[in-house]
């Protein structure tokens, strides 16, 4: 049965430094945690806290129901896979899997038996008598992976492991840490400051931004609800536009965006965001549109909230399936994701259109969504 976790009020200082701030987590039995934020938001000591390679300042840490704040990563019945593989370069990769089951004094039938289990569940038993050296990125880290696997605890830790990988076997080895969460059912917190390792993985996602989590829920939620301006930036590839403006009031709600070379243009909010917005006339305020949401005119199914008008393309990205074009609404530089064959040259005029009903409205002082 898996285990879950517990942190209360932890904070984590070095000197006078607070990387951790009175941070609160439950993470549930058998689900898949992932951390996700940019770097030095403190997602990593948040895990060695968790694992007790550090040991925190102030509050306390609980693994399936009990106190660890004293208890060393030995006993802690936790498993923890690195960025850098830390394997033992001159032993074979069966000496590497079985080492912590040989300083256990396991039996060798069981340490037998269970490099055989995993070694054919992560396909690595072909390279048992190889050196770590003689083996490719990905192999590596399927015998880290393995060597964690043969101690079968009931929590599993990840730091950034796929980060040192092409992106063809980081598509490979999500998949596969994906099935084995599936298989295992044991609990999992994995680390990264990849959008969308996170949103593929996680059961459910926590968003850390400066020692704190700033919203923490599942996948879906996170991206079609962020809760403030900093997830809905991060959380997206690209990232989602982010356009200041006033709110106005005449003829329904809508934001109204400056253009000194253009003139304004005013975004009508749908009447699902207008209802619950209590601001006045003129607050400043953050629309925020995903590319996705802006395509080119006339080529979508037409729907009761769209806003059309026209810019001129100023950067052509084309990335295979979808091509981004990027534009400007006054001094706010905006993508757009549009099919390839929608596509115009540089400089070309092009009409777009918003699916308004996918807008969020942010404050523009507490940053805070409205």
């Amino acid at each position: 049965m898996a285990a879950g976790i517990s942190l209360h009020g932890v904070t984590k200082r070095f000197g006078a430094n607070e990387v951790i701030k009175a941070l609160d987590l439950d993470i549930r039995p058998g689900e898949f945690m992932v951390l996700v934020g940019p770097s030095g938001c403190g997602k990593s000591t948040l895990l060695n806290l968790i694992a007790g390679l550090e040991t925190v300042s102030a509050g306390h840490i609980e693994i399936g129901g009990a106190r660890v704040d004293d208890v060393p990563p030995r006993d802690r019945d936790i498993a923890m896979v690195f960025q850098s593989y830390a394997l033992y370069p001159t032993k074979t990769v069966r000496e590497n899997i079985t080492f912590g089951m040989q300083t256990r004094h396991i039996p060798k039938r069981e340490q037998d038996a269970a490099v055989h289990e995993f070694s054919t569940l992560l396909q690595i038993h072909p390279y048992l008598e190889r050196k770590p050296g003689q083996l490719s990125g990905g192999q590596r880290q399927r015998v880290a992976m393995g060597r964690a696997l043969v101690r079968k605890p009931e929590v599993f830790l990840f730091d950034e492991p796929l980060s040192n990988l092409d992106a063809k076997l980081r598509i490979e080895m999500r998949t596969e840490i994906k099935k084995l969460h599936q298989r295992l059912g044991k609990t999992v917190v994995y680390v990264t400051h990849d959008q969308i390792e996170a949103m593929t993985l996680a059961t459910r996602i926590a968003v850390m931004d400066n020692g704190q989590i700033r919203q923490i829920d599942e996948p879906a939620t996170i991206y079609d609800d962020p809760g403030d301006l900093f997830v809905a930036g991060f959380m997206g590839s690209p990232p989602m536009n982010m356009v200041p403006g006033r709110l106005r009031r005449a003829a329904g709600l809508a934001v109204e965006v400056a253009d000194p070379a253009a003139g304004p243009l005013r975004f009508p909010l749908p009447a699902r965001i207008a209802e619950r917005v209590q601001a006045a006339d003129g607050h400043e305020v953050v629309l925020g549109l995903r590319p996705e949401s802006i395509f080119m005119a006339g080529t979508e199914l037409p729907g009761p909230d769209r806003f059309l008008f026209e810019r001129p393309v100023e950067v052509v990205e084309p990335t295979g399936p979808d091509t981004m074009i990027v534009f400007a609404i006054g001094d706010t530089e905006m993508i757009a994701r549009v099919r390839p064959e929608d596509a115009r040259p540089s400089g070309t005029p092009f009409r777009f259109e918003v699916d308004m009903s996918k807008a969020k409205l942010f404050d523009a002082g507490t940053e805070l969504r409205l």
